[in-house]
């Protein structure tokens, strides 16, 4: 077999292949047999048909094209292995000559990843968020703990802000009642938001017992997204009441003795959570930095692949789950269909790109992927995706998917070396020692800091 590589542009290239027939003899072999136990012939065994009798019966033209599809692969694989292409992607393939007892040639056009040049990247600098923690903050935190502590008891009142209420509810769209429009006790803190829109303008002022129609939108079920008119009756109104912040509270809300250690931990906490944010922060910049630096060159195919993957997945299952269609959600967003494809395909793109430069980087500096390293991933992606991390395990791996994480803690290996390599400034001019960050509380965790944020795509 001979083989020869043209650059069509930085990141496609066709190959052209010349077989000699004698090279094709296993998978004509391997056509006859097949043939052989697909038909019968008269006067033949099943699978004992001589090779002449099935060329008269049933063609040569099929012999050579069982025996063609059989060998294309290999001949495909040997050929972009002897380039040394990293392929991305199916090829176009197209037999230009077939000559039985003497040739077959074939090309096959294929997009491969850009080479791509690293360049000195130690002087990035960036600035992020500075660190601080005010009085406020601390006073907010231990509030809202506090109102995980709340009570309530039944009050003869109407009802206000911050009373707890118990509801029956029941929705017509176009007067007919939904069949998944009615509720009945439906527990609901006025002011929270947590209901529908004009629930609590309707609620308010009434006393158990009273009732209010409002026109709303609903959020889910059967007719998400359509105007309804609401019934609401309140069958008891309940007063919340907040413990007092003392050292009683303390014992009750948590491990420590005083309200004082509570609000010294809550700090400390909150110290923990921005240091997290600012940690995560800088990754960001410092590859956006990177990215300025580097001439990445995008497949057309793979960019449009992975435009249509990411639309599909937001159609498809996170609007789906919200009872949203596209053109409501771009009406929610304030966008139009113009600016929405526009942000997609610029997240696509950054996305390939990230993953490219960082896969370079991974060659580049020789990182490796250890075991453990690999399993406090997959404990950590179980967690997010609300798992165990034995389902998620096994779900990897049935789905072939364990390259793909390997990638994953590479590629952020790779960034976190060119972090450390750059220069994290905060607000305050303060260099930033990210290696002292520690780790985010699991309560609120975010997306590790060990991912860039848009490096989504396996290409």
């Amino acid at each position: 077999m001979k083989s020869a590589v043209e650059t069509l542009n930085p990141t496609r290239v066709r190959l052209t292949v010349e077989v000699p027939f004698e090279e094709l003899k296993e998978s004509l072999d391997a056509a006859y047999k097949k043939i052989n136990q697909q038909v019968t012939v008269k006067g033949f065994r099943k699978g004992k048909i001589p090779a002449r009798v099935i060329d008269q019966r049933f063609g040569r033209g099929a012999v050579l094209e069982e025996a063609v599809n059989d060998a294309l692969p290999k001949f495909y694989t040997e050929a972009v292995n002897e380039a040394e292409l990293n392929v991305l992607g199916q090829p176009e393939v197209d037999i230009t000559e077939l000559k039985d007892n003497e040739t077959l040639n074939f090309t096959a056009e294929v997009d491969i990843r850009p080479a791509i040049e690293i360049p000195d990247y130690s002087g990035i600098e960036v600035e992020v968020d500075a660190v601080e923690v005010s009085d406020e903050d601390v006073e907010k935190a231990v509030e809202e703990l506090r109102e995980r502590f709340a009570s309530t008891s039944p009050v003869e009142r109407a009802a206000e802000d911050g009373d707890v209420v118990t509801l029956d509810l029941e929705a017509k769209v176009e007067g007919e009642v939904l069949e998944d429009g009615v509720a009945s006790g439906v527990s609901y803190t006025i002011g929270s938001g947590e209901l529908l829109e004009g629930i609590d303008e309707a609620v308010k002022g009434l006393e158990a017992g009273g009732e209010a129609t409002f026109t709303s939108e609903l959020k889910g079920g059967s007719a998400a997204g359509k105007e309804s008119e609401v019934t609401v009756k309140v069958t008891q109104v309940a007063a919340r009441e907040l413990p007092a912040l003392d050292d009683d509270f303390a014992q009750l809300a948590s491990e420590f003795d005083t309200l004082d250690e509570v609000k010294a931990d809550s700090r400390k906490r909150l110290e923990n959570m921005k240091q997290y944010d600012q940690a995560t922060q800088a990754q960001e910049r410092v590859l956006e930095k990177l990215l300025e630096l580097v001439e990445v060159p995008v497949p057309e195919k793979l960019l449009a692949d992975e435009i249509e993957t990411r639309k599909h997945n937001l159609v498809n299952h996170q609007l789906g789950q919200m009872g949203l269609d596209l053109a409501k959600y771009l009406e929610i967003q304030g966008k139009t269909e113009e600016e929405f494809d526009a942000e997609t395909k610029e997240q696509a793109e950054k996305g390939i790109k990230t993953q490219f430069v960082l896969d370079e980087l991974v060659n580049k500096e020789k990182l490796n992927v250890n075991q453990e390293e690999l399993t406090e991933h997959l404990m950590r992606r179980a967690q997010s995706s609300g798992m165990s991390p034995d389902q998620f395990a096994q779900a990897v791996v049935e789905g072939g998917q364990v390259p793909m994480l390997v990638g994953e803690v590479a590629r952020g290996k790779a960034l976190a070396v060119v972090v450390e390599a750059a220069t994290v400034k905060d607000t305050n001019g303060e260099v930033v020692d990210l290696d002292d960050e520690e780790e985010a509380p699991a309560e609120g965790e975010q997306a590790e800091a060990s991912e860039p944020a848009e490096e989504k795509t396996e290409a």
